[in-house]
């Protein structure tokens, strides 16, 4: 085995995976501020300290340990969301996994107590309240800071692949947005948020960090919400762009895919190479795309300076990370995206079930069901 591919597998490449769901009520299918009560009711069992509660009352988190690869990944999310599951269910609720709920109102949740939610609610306002929204949250363990930083550099020009391969999110407050990802646009309106720009090194990135703190803009770098970030208390790279994923083997693969990202551009930089970098305001327009129309539209390839299916561009980008998937085992988890560019993604699906009834409760139907699958 060669040193540069021993460097993959020794310790690093390791994944967490945060998941974010939504508690709702089967019979009126509205959200249900209730995760106090979830919380206190799952002290005793295997969730414990891997379930969190998030600013509103109507969302929970659940966050894997530090898991050495793919298939260790796909058993903590499925202990998570089973236990998670017949928690809920033993408080005659259901939990959901989707970007937006398709008709509750934002207005009508209760914010969790604690300082952190105080504090940001005091900063933002309305912002903060109004930001029911639910996301995929995958951590990439990458040793040396510096590493970390470069790659996150480079990894910025796929996020808009993953965003559309991710979407589930096309309904708010009862509305056919006519976005496949109205969460992308929410969280937007969130300060420190979006493509981040190009960082030269750590020390930039540090130095950036103590100057909003010193400013007092920010009390610690966690108030930094990019859609990709070197994380600045772990080390890893944090990929915080996808919707939340709705089947089990939609988070695994492109928990997989992220992995295998990662790895290859790593491969890249052990021998002084890299994909090459553009600005930031080109990849926005290509999140852009990639949350209006998901994987039925079309991105800019910036080095052709042409606008290409987006399946093409992933079926390209399957072939890109092939290399690391064979490294870390992760091919078959993988090849799940290419049943995704076929069905279609959550939001696809979601539109499908609105379409035939024009009923949005029976997308809450449809989301509790595929949400249990495998769990």
């Amino acid at each position: 085995m060669s040193t540069t591919v021993q460097g993959l597998l020794d310790g690093q490449f390791t994944l967490g995976i945060e998941e974010e769901f939504q508690i709702v009520h089967p019979e009126t299918r509205e959200l249900r501020s209730y995760v106090s009560q979830l919380l206190e009711g799952g002290k005793h069992s295997v969730l414990r300290e891997r379930v969190r509660p998030e600013m509103h009352q109507s969302v929970v988190e659940t966050g894997t340990g530090i898991c050495r690869d793919i298939r260790q990944a796909r058993q903590e999310i499925c202990e998570l969301r089973g236990e998670l599951s017949a928690l809920a269910g033993k408080h005659g609720l259901r939990i959901v996994a989707a970007g937006t709920h398709p008709f509750s109102d934002w207005k009508k949740q209760d914010i969790t107590d604690g300082e952190r939610y105080k504090v940001i609610v005091e900063d933002l306002q309305d912002v903060a309240r109004a930001n029911l929204i639910f996301g995929l949250h995958v951590h990439v363990g990458i040793k040396d800071k510096e590493v970390a930083m470069a790659l996150a550099n480079q990894v910025r020009y796929f996020l808009p692949h993953l965003l559309a391969l991710s979407t589930s999110s096309p309904f708010w407050l009862g509305r056919a947005t006519g976005l496949k990802s109205i969460r992308s646009e929410i969280f937007k309106r969130f300060p420190r948020t979006g493509i981040p720009g190009h960082f030269d090194s750590y020390a930039q990135f540090q130095s950036y960090v103590e100057l909003l703190v010193k400013t007092g803009c920010i009390d610690n770098a966690k108030k930094i919400w990019w859609d990709v970030r070197a994380h600045p208390f772990f080390d890893t790279v944090e990929v915080r762009i996808c919707d939340m994923t709705t089947r089990i083997d939609d988070t695994v693969a492109l928990t997989a895919l992220i992995q295998a990202l990662m790895g290859k551009l790593y491969l890249l930089y052990r021998k002084n190479l890299g994909f090459r970098e553009y600005a930031r305001e080109l990849i926005e327009e290509n999140k852009w795309r990639a949350l209006r129309y998901g994987i039925d539209g079309q991105l800019i390839d910036f080095g052709k300076q042409a606008q290409l299916p987006v399946r093409v561009l992933i079926g390209e980008l399957l072939d890109f990370v092939e290399e690391a998937a064979v490294i870390f085992k992760s091919e078959a988890d993988i090849d799940r995206i290419r049943a995704i560019l076929k069905e279609g993604t959550s939001a696809d699906k979601q539109l499908a079930v609105f379409n035939k009834t024009g009923n949005v409760q029976a997308i809450v139907d449809h989301l509790i069901e595929q949400t249990a699958m495998g769990a």
